[in-house]
């Protein structure tokens, strides 16, 4: 398993369907033609060894592991030998354009993989950059990843639920609580779990006719489970957590119970118009009022939708109506800037549900790899000298 910058292995790789090895039939059929050429050109002419630089354009959190697994599984049914120099391990920051990872080995059986190599580790190191930056935003937040719903197919959710667990451990160590979760229950491993996080989704209360109803209906088949409770439904949040709060004064007392807003950006939360959303941040956080930069930061504040306005509102009205212990769930559209907002604005969410670490600006989640080394001679193409390992060890020497 691949080891993280703190020495400890990795969960969830070795049972993830996009670590487990293809058949060469189908390596070939998913990889571009050129390097299946280049195979059949080196098998004829001669084999090397030969050693890859992988690299992204962009400053990433280091998210190798589920490409470097899957190259374990397929190197091994190949019956190949190869080394990895893992420059950035697990978890740890990377410079823009910084080798991530050496790879070496026979050209012939390397050659065909790239394509798939830098699909598996590309995505994963923005998104695992992004999951950080949310999460020592809010730092005493505790955060779910709930990116399946957004992802094209299973193989991308493992790739964004992998980044969001390395992201949510890279945060942690400086002092955030993290990714504590995830939605369901295939990527929970990366989590340290065996099951995903989650009560009930909107089309339950529209099944029950209420919101005290549905929580009514999931509290009695499931009442060792803590009850949160979606409440943006009919456009009443307030009222109805105030209702389902009274509804069940015990779980509310033990901290068992939580309201989940997710109020859309079409209308303000209950209670809530722009001159009243400025009342309340400007009582409970003046500064951030007076150091927004932009109007997407203005809204995240004071607008529409889940605002720092709106929190603030559920936890005095929760709070004048003697639930202190209630906890508010926070979801919609908490991505980096969003998160820094509601830091900003002190806003007390105990829990955000987020897929907003997914990378917003694809283009910037391009891996590339050179061969910079043929049976021990470096060599690399004009422009990628930076990669050559001497040049790396020179530097290194230099500023030592």
């Amino acid at each position: 398993m691949v080891q993280p910058s703190n020495g400890v292995e990795t969960p969830g790789l070795t049972t993830a369907c996009s670590s487990a090895p293809l058949p060469d039939p189908v390596i070939t059929a998913r990889t571009d033609s050129y390097f299946n050429r280049t195979k059949r050109i080196v098998s004829h002419f001669g084999d090397c060894e030969v050693t890859y630089a992988f690299f992204i354009r962009r400053p990433v959190i280091s998210a190798p592991g589920l490409m470097l697994e899957w190259l374990k599984n397929v190197m091994a049914e190949r019956n190949s030998p190869y080394t990895i120099d893992l420059i950035h391990p697990e978890g740890a920051w990377v410079g823009a354009g910084e080798p991530l990872v050496y790879i070496s080995g026979s050209f012939t059986h390397l050659a065909d993989l790239e394509t798939l190599l830098l699909q598996k580790l590309g995505s994963p190191c923005v998104a695992a950059h992004r999951a950080y930056q949310i999460a020592v935003s809010l730092p005493h937040t505790k955060f779910l990843a709930m990116d399946a719903r957004h992802c094209a197919g299973y193989e991308m959710q493992e790739l964004m639920a992998y980044a969001a667990s390395v992201g949510g451990r890279a945060a942690k160590r400086d002092g955030a609580i993290g990714f504590i979760g995830t939605a369901n229950d295939a990527v929970a491993p990366f989590f340290n779990s065996t099951h995903g996080y989650g009560t009930m989704p909107h089309a339950l209360i529209g099944y029950a006719g209420s919101t005290v109803r549905a929580a009514e209906m999931f509290h009695e088949l499931y009442p060792e489970t803590d009850l949160v409770v979606l409440v943006d439904y009919f456009g009443k949040e307030v009222t109805d957590a105030l209702a389902v709060c009274r509804r069940f004064p015990d779980l509310a007392a033990q901290g068992r119970l939580g309201v989940r807003l997710d109020t859309h950006g079409g209308r303000f939360l209950e209670g809530l118009n722009p001159q009243e959303s400025y009342a309340v941040v400007d009582r409970h956080a003046p500064e951030a009022l007076r150091r927004y930069r932009s109007d997407s930061e203005l809204r995240y504040l004071i607008g529409t939708g889940v605002s720092a306005a709106a929190v603030w509102r559920m936890r005095d009205a929760l709070d004048e109506a003697g639930f202190p212990h209630v906890k508010i769930i926070a979801s919609s559209g908490f991505g980096v800037t969003k998160c820094a907002c509601m830091a900003d604005a002190h806003a007390p969410i105990d829990v955000v549900g987020t897929g907003s670490f997914i990378p917003d600006r694809w283009n910037e989640t391009y891996a590339t790899a050179d061969i910079v080394s043929y049976n021990g001679t470096e060599r690399v193409k004009i422009g990628r000298e930076f990669l050559l390992p001497s040049q790396r060890k020179a530097q290194k020497g230099s500023s030592a």
